[in-house]
Formats: structure tokens, sequence, C-alpha cells
């Protein structure tokens, strides 16, 4: 299960230390793409299919579906750790990502989410103003 927040910085090559923790659930071949609010999505390469939840099965003139697949998918590149658990993030991520020194990665069950550090702190404090009208909202349903 992945849990938790580690903190990391991006070296002069471009490569991010991932956590041991990630590294023993995740394994040494990932797949990294863009995800959402400005963070990137970090998922074991086997596991592309959670990358599909909620287009897989549409047909393809479904522009939704599509739209979705494309963003994700899109631009996802294939990773591989080095012997020191490290890996480079292409450039059209970190741009998307805009990060450039230091990172965070958050564990989220079944996928890490890395941000920039700085736009992680902003986007958490709004969160937790935010989260009980969220989790009203999703007991409710809607």
């Amino acid at each position: 299960m992945l849990l938790g927040r580690h903190d990391s910085k991006i070296d002069e090559k471009g490569r991010i230390s991932f956590p041991n923790k990630f590294r023993r659930e995740l394994g040494e071949k990932l797949v990294i793409t863009q995800g959402f609010e400005g963070s990137l999505i970090v998922i074991k390469a086997s596991d592309m299919n959670l990358l599909l939840e909620g287009s897989l099965g549409k047909p393809i003139i479904d522009k939704l579906a599509r739209d979705t697949e494309t963003f994700l998918l899109g631009v996802a590149e294939e990773v591989s750790l080095d012997a020191k658990g490290r890996f480079i993030i292409p450039d059209h991520l970190k741009r998307y990502a805009n990060l450039s020194g230091e990172v965070t990665c958050l564990g989220v069950m079944r996928y890490v989410r890395i941000w920039d550090k700085k736009h992680w702190e902003e986007y958490n404090k709004k969160l937790i103003n935010n989260i009980g009208e969220i989790t009203k909202k999703l007991s409710e349903g809607e």
C-alpha cells in the first residue's frame, strides 16, 4: 500500500530519488505521466489499466474517453530506477508540473503523485480548508 509523504530534490541531471517505501511497492519499472491539479502520477508499469479507469471499454467515438486517455497516456513515459533508486523525470513532464528543485512525493494507495513542493503546500492548505465540504458531497453521492 502506498501511503505517506516524502520530499526530494531534482538533481542537475533531472533525477529524483524515489522513496524506498514506494520502490518496494512499485518495483523497478514505472510509468510516469501528467496527473491532475498540476501533479504527476507514477504507477507500476504492469498497472497501466489504472490509467484507464473510467474510460476503459468506452467506444472510440466517445470524446470524453478519448480526451482522458490522450491526457493520461499520450504523454506517459516508462522509466526504470537506477541502482540508487533514482529516475529521470522527462522534460515535458517537468514542465507540465513546474518542477525545478524540491518536489513532494505522496503515496495515495494505488499510485504516487509528484508535486512541486511549493505547489503541493499551497494546494494542501486549500484542501484542508475544503475537506469537510468535499467529504459531505461524497457522502451524498454528488
